[in-house]
């Protein structure tokens, strides 16, 4: 006769990177977290204005995983947030004059981070007698419509430089779409038409692109994908330890603990490096050359987590078949949003990239 199966242990905590008190207390406040956008980004501006400016990266990666833990598209609607507030806080640092009160921005503002391009679309930066203007096209400008200032590139020339502009003007027309999404479908990513707006630079061009922030954004966004997948590990858990769970509902669990165990190692291992190089870079000893580049580094860590949330994606399907995708809104609605938030990932471009760096000797280990 079989040994009787014990009681499940309760799931091990992922401390620290899971375990973020004021994104935990807070979330529980704001009705409608993650889906109702205009509570959810209150709370975001709140939550931003809240950090402390000493802080660890492993302190922002935890806020970041914490938030998507308990909800996708919160923490969909948080890091980009999160990431112009960094790039702001980066600037003045830097002694870039970058006058935010002509745009009419301050603590309560909620902003957007748009840099990507697309075939048959670009947005002109020209300088006028009265200042920088703005005009054109720009895509995949998530929450557009709902946020009150945004950091987006637009080109000079052949060059890319960074603005801030504010988003409430006549001269600034987000469109509605398309956007067919069944994953994160209330974080509507759509072009922006503008018409002459007005902005304000920030930083030289190729100052966005070339800061030392500029990777650490690129992470944070894989934190999200991380602390996002980890309900999943949970519920493999769940299964794995009912009366009449067999091995092989414990070899999915076992993949699944795994990828994202190491997922979770690239992250703090990451946050470790970037914060010594940082470290290193503003006392002047040198340390910085001990590691990858930033960029290489990024790459790689987002590269570790994409499959360990595509791995913990494909295995809870098989594990648990169709009945939560159909019968749990909660798991139904965290596989849609991760499926979407993941494809940021560039793929296969990001792993010929970090090859392409140790090639050239910038890979250290």
């Amino acid at each position: 006769m079989p040994d009787p199966i014990p009681d499940p242990l309760p799931a091990p905590s992922l401390d620290p990177l899971l375990d973020h008190p004021v994104a935990l207390a807070a979330a529980d406040e704001v009705a409608g977290f993650g889906t109702d956008v205009a509570a959810t980004l209150a709370w975001a501006v709140s939550a931003g204005g809240g950090r402390d400016v000493e802080r660890d990266l492993i302190d922002d990666w935890s806020l970041l995983a914490s938030v998507a833990a308990r909800d996708v598209g919160a923490a969909r609607i948080l890091e980009p947030h999160l990431d112009a507030l960094d790039i702001l806080d980066q600037a003045r640092r830097d002694g870039l004059d970058v006058d935010l009160a002509r745009l009419g921005a301050g603590p309560e503002s909620s902003w957007g981070v748009f840099a990507a391009e697309g075939s048959g679309m670009r947005l002109d930066a020209h300088e006028g007698p009265d200042g920088w203007l703005l005009s054109g096209t720009k895509p995949w400008c998530s929450l557009a419509q709902h946020l009150t200032h945004a950091l987006i590139t637009a080109w000079v020339g052949d060059e890319r430089r960074l603005f801030a502009v504010a988003l409430s003007g006549a001269e600034v027309v987000p469109r509605s779409g398309p956007w067919h999404a069944r994953g994160l479908s209330q974080v509507v990513s759509a072009p922006v038409d503008f018409a002459s707006a007005g902005a304000v630079p920030v930083g030289a061009p190729g100052w966005y692109l070339h800061r030392p922030g500029f990777a650490r954004g690129g992470v944070g966004v894989a934190a999200c994908w991380w602390g996002g997948a980890v309900p999943l590990r949970a519920a493999l858990l769940d299964a794995a330890s009912r009366p009449n769970a067999d091995q092989l509902s414990r070899v999915h669990l076992g993949r699944v603990d795994t990828a994202l165990w190491t997922a979770h190692l690239a992250l703090r291992s990451a946050a470790e490096a970037m914060d010594t190089v940082a470290r290193a870079t503003v006392a002047g000893d040198g340390a910085s050359g001990r590691h990858a580049d930033p960029a290489t580094l990024a790459g790689r860590v987002r590269s570790v987590v994409a499959d360990a949330v595509e791995t913990t994606l494909a295995e809870t399907a098989r594990a648990l078949g169709p009945l939560p995708l159909v019968a749990d809104e909660s798991h139904a609605r965290r596989v849609a949003d991760l499926q979407i938030y993941v494809r940021q990932h560039h793929g296969e471009r990001d792993l010929a990239r970090i090859g392409a760096a140790v090639r050239e000797g910038r890979g250290a280990w």
